[in-house]
């Protein structure tokens, strides 16, 4: 006859094995979707709404310093400011910008990052690497002799990493960041499935990449951006951001700095909720601090 005892050992035995197993099957999936975050599905951006707009834009690749070749779209500027376009993560260079501000005389670089669309690379890092790619773009329109003054317009990952780019390149004299997140611990924490993944996510992300995630702080760079003007803007429906996302960033940023943060807008789709209202803003913040500049 088995004792209490025995039946103890079993039950112990049992609980240790499926822990066991959890924590194997806990530690897979988090390698799985670091690895996934960090090999995105590529998006190959659309040029038809360029060419048919009558436009000028070229085809262009810009090298990175670590050698990592993008593929560019470049329009001259009229008024003698060039504004660089960065899109957010798992997407591409959208037309949309470049139709948006060349109407207004403004030129304008938008590229794919390392890892998106048309350009080289196969890792996202969400910010860190992204940095080289912006100061690839930034160098490009410096050596054209049409241009005086640069601006940035970020979106989501890409306004991020507008924002660590121009804490340290002052020639980027505007900055309009469209939904970016104050430190990419907030992406994970609100994009991992459930709450022990984190750490492991974490921790593979970083063995993955080589790099520090907690080096990717926009909160932390965006104060050396002054005395040079940002434009924080964001909306809120839940996902990629949290509600107090731009407020961080706001409070974070050194004066000149504006916000316009709009309730019940999915991330990134203000533009869309309000397109007049952003064409209207966007354009007169870059009119108001680049226009009247001498050069």
């Amino acid at each position: 006859m088995k004792t209490g005892r025995y039946w103890r050992n079993l039950a112990l035995t049992l609980a240790i094995s499926l822990l066991t197993a959890f924590l194997i099957f806990l530690v897979f999936v988090s390698d799985q979707w670091a690895q996934a975050r960090l090999h995105p599905t590529r998006v190959i951006p659309n040029e038809r709404p360029l060419v048919e707009s009558g436009i000028p834009f070229q085809e262009i690749e810009l090298t990175t310093k670590d050698g990592i070749v993008l593929s560019a779209w470049y329009t001259p500027p009229q008024n003698g400011v060039v504004i660089l376009v960065a899109h957010g993560y798992n997407s591409s260079r959208d037309a949309t910008w470049q139709l948006l501000f060349a109407k207004h005389g403004y030129g304008v670089l938008s590229w794919d990052f390392r890892a998106h669309g048309l350009s080289g690379g196969d890792m996202s890092t969400l910010g860190y690497y992204e940095q080289a790619d912006v100061e690839a773009a930034l160098d490009y329109v410096l050596n054209q002799p049409e241009v005086e003054h640069v601006g940035a317009w970020g979106g989501s990952m890409g306004a991020a990493t507008v924002i660590l780019t121009a804490a340290k390149r002052t020639e980027i004299e505007a900055v309009v960041s469209d939904s970016a997140f104050p430190t990419l611990e907030d992406v994970l924490a609100i994009n991992i499935p459930f709450g022990l993944m984190q750490p492991f996510v974490m921790f593979f992300g970083e063995y993955r990449s080589g790099v520090d995630m907690d080096l990717v702080r926009p909160v932390d760079g965006i104060a050396q951006i002054s005395p040079r003007p940002v434009l924080i803007i964001d909306g809120w429906q839940g996902g990629a951001i949290t509600m107090n996302s731009p407020y961080r960033l706001y409070d974070a940023a050194k004066e000149p700095k504006q916000i316009w943060v709009e309730d019940g807008v999915p991330h990134l789709a203000m533009y869309g909720y309000f397109p007049e209202a952003y064409e209207k803003r966007v354009v007169g913040f870059f009119d108001e601090y680049l226009l009247s500049i001498s050069p």
